[in-house]
Order: C-alpha cells, then structure tokens, then sequence
C-alpha cells in the first residue's frame, strides 16, 4: 500500500520561498510519475509540477522558472522547492503518483493519478 505524507507547507512574505517534501512510503513503482499538484477552494486539482520515470521534469506555465521538482531515490521522497512566491501560489498543494501512459510523460488530468497525499497548506501574503 502506498502512503504520501506531505509536509513543509506554512504562511510565507509574497517574494518568498518554502519547499515541501512528500515522502512515499510503500511506493516502488519504476515505470511511475510523481507529481505535485495545487487546489484552490472549490476549485480543480491543478497539476504544477510532474517528474516522469526518466526524471524529466514537467511544470504548469505558472511555476516554471520558479519552481524546482526534485525526487531522493534513497529517502523515496519528492520535493518542490518554491521561489518567488506570489499570492496566487496559495493553496493546498498534494503529492500523487501516477503510471506513465506510454513510459515516458505523465498524464495531465486529476483523474489518472492513483495515489493522494493528504495535502499541505500555503499561503503567500502580499
């Protein structure tokens, strides 16, 4: 069974930085993405950050530049390092795993990620 826990969220100064590690315990999948993904109140999980079997990194259009995805193969955890934070950053932030369709990418849609972390809050002050 496989367990994420997430956590180095918190309030931060708009122009701020904050990383959030996601540990995946139970999680062995070497054909599998990993993936942050950010949801505003009443909104849709939006996926922001993803790192497919080859460790290529995928970002939102928002994020890139700023943010940094990054997996510790030995301490089976993700990372999301956040700089520059602005208020629209905010929100509950999950880590979630998912199969690669074809090996390499990963899927872009909510729904085809199987495993869910049960979120870390953000909040970025102006």
């Amino acid at each position: 069974e496989v367990e994420l826990t997430e956590s180095g969220g918190g309030s931060v100064q708009a122009g701020g930085s904050l990383t959030l590690s996601c540990v995946a315990s139970g999680y062995t999948d070497s054909n599998g993405c990993m993936g942050w993904f950010r949801q505003v109140s009443g909104n849709k999980r939006e996926i922001i950050a993803s790192l497919d079997p080859h460790d290529t990194a995928g970002y939102a259009a928002s994020v890139k530049g700023r943010f940094t995805i990054s997996k510790d193969r030995a301490k089976n955890t993700l990372y999301l390092q956040m700089n520059s934070l602005n208020p629209q950053d905010s929100g509950e932030y999950y880590c979630a795993t998912a199969k690669s369709p074809y090996g390499w990418g990963c899927p872009g849609g909510d729904g085809e990620w199987s495993d869910w972390g049960q979120g870390t809050q953000v909040d970025v002050t102006s």
